[in-house]
C-alpha cells in the first residue's frame, strides 16, 4: 500500500522555508539598525559629557583670570603686566581640568588666541569684548577648543564603523567685573549690611598707597588667623600714628546719624553699615562725577574701638 502526501502539504513546507529566509534577512536589517542606534547613543552621550567638561574648564579658567585681574589691580601691578598675569592664570587653571581624559591647552598668541581681555558694554552673553576702557565691565573670555588642529577632536567609538573618527568642539565662557563702581546701594531690609569701615585717612597717605608707596611689613597668616611679619603685596596704614605729631590725619566718618557715638562706630566696624544707617544719612552713598563725597566726621580714632578692630583681623572691609 502506498500513501501519497497531499500536494497542499508540500506547498506549505516550501512557503515555510521562504518565510525562514525572509526572517533571517529581516533580522540582519534590524541588527544593523540596532547597532547604528547604539553607536549613535553612545557617541552622543560621550560628546555631551565632553562638552560639559569643556564648559566647566572654560568657566573655571575665565573666573580665575578675572580674579587675577582684580587681585593685580588692587596690588598696583603695572598695567602692562596685569593682562599677561590674567592670561597665565587662566591657562594654568585650564590645565588642571580634564576634557576627554586630557588637559586642554589655551592658545595665547596674537593670532588665533583663546583668551580675550578687554571690556564689555553690558552683561549680555552676546556682547563683544572690546578694548574701550569707557565700558563699565572689565572682562576675560576663554575659549576651550577640541579640534583636529588643536588639542585633538572628541574621539568617537561606534561611529568609526561609518568612517567618523572624531568631532570638533569649541566652548566659550566669559567672566566680568564692574570696573566703574561709584557707590553703594541699600543692603535692604533684614540683617544685610555693607562691609564698609567708617574710617578716613589724609589724602597724602592715600595717594602714596595707590601709587605703590608705603610700608608692606605684615601679612595675615590664615593658618593661625594672626598678623605676622612679612610682605604680602598690600600696603599698610597705621591707624594710631604714635609719635608722628599728626594724630588728626586719621578719623571716622558719620554714615548714619550725625555725630555717631563710639558705640555706633564699634557696631559698624564689626557688623557693617545697615540699611537704617543709610536711611539716617539722608543721601545716597555714591561718589559724584568728580569722584568725591562729603561726609561729616571726627578727627582722631578712639582707643575704645581697638577691640572691635582686633576682632575683624583677616576679614575684608572696604
Amino acid at each position: 500500500m502506498f500513501l501519497r502526501q497531499p500536494l497542499f502539504d508540500i506547498a506549505r513546507r516550501k512557503n515555510s522555508k521562504r518565510r525562514k529566509g525572509a526572517a533571517i534577512v529581516l533580522a540582519v536589517v534590524l541588527m544593523t539598525v540596532l547597532i547604528s542606534m547604539l553607536a549613535f547613543s553612545v557617541d552622543i552621550g560621550f560628546i555631551a559629557t565632553s562638552k560639559s567638561e569643556a564648559r566647566r574648564t572654560a568657566d573655571a579658567a575665565a573666573l580665575a583670570g578675572c580674579w587675577q585681574l582684580f587681585d593685580s589691580s588692587i596690588q598696583n601691578v603695572d598695567a602692562g603686566i596685569i593682562d599677561q598675569q590674567a592670561m597665565t592664570t587662566a591657562n594654568a587653571i585650564a590645565g588642571l581640568n580634564s576634557v576627554c581624559n586630557s588637559a586642554p591647552s589655551l592658545s595665547m598668541g596674537n593670532q588665533d588666541t583663546d583668551i580675550e581681555l578687554g571690556y564689555l558694554s553690558s552683561l549680555d552673553g552676546n556682547a563683544s569684548v572690546v578694548a574701550d576702557p569707557s565700558n563699565p565691565y572689565r572682562a576675560i573670555r576663554v575659549k576651550v577648543r577640541k579640534t583636529e588642529s588643536f588639542n585633538g577632536q572628541i574621539p568617537l567609538f561606534f561611529a568609526r564603523v561609518f568612517g567618523q573618527n572624531g568631532r570638533d568642539m569649541v566652548v566659550e565662557s566669559t567672566a566680568a567685573m564692574a570696573s566703574q563702581i561709584k557707590g553703594f546701594g541699600s543692603p535692604g531690609e533684614g540683617s544685610g549690611t555693607l562691609s564698609i569701615l567708617p574710617f578716613a585717612i589724609d589724602e597724602a597717605t592715600w595717594n602714596e598707597m595707590i601709587s605703590g608707596g608705603g610700608a608692606d611689613n605684615f601679612r595675615f597668616d590664615s593658618n593661625t588667623s594672626r598678623v605676622v611679619n612679612g610682605s604680602d603685596g598690600f600696603r599698610e596704614v597705621n591707624l594710631y600714628p604714635q609719635g608722628t605729631g599728626s594724630p588728626g590725619n586719621r578719623g571716622t566718618v558719620d554714615i548714619g546719624k550725625e555725630n555717631n557715638s563710639t558705640a555706633d562706630i564699634a557696631r559698624q566696624i564689626v557688623d557693617g553699615i545697615s540699611s537704617e544707617d543709610l536711611l539716617l544719612l539722608g543721601k545716597p552713598l555714591v561718589l559724584s562725577d568728580s569722584g568725591t563725597m562729603t561726609l561729616n566726621g571726627d578727627t582722631g580714632i578712639s582707643a575704645g574701638v581697638k577691640d572691635e578692630l582686633t576682632s575683624i583681623i583677616g576679614q575684608t572691609r572696604i
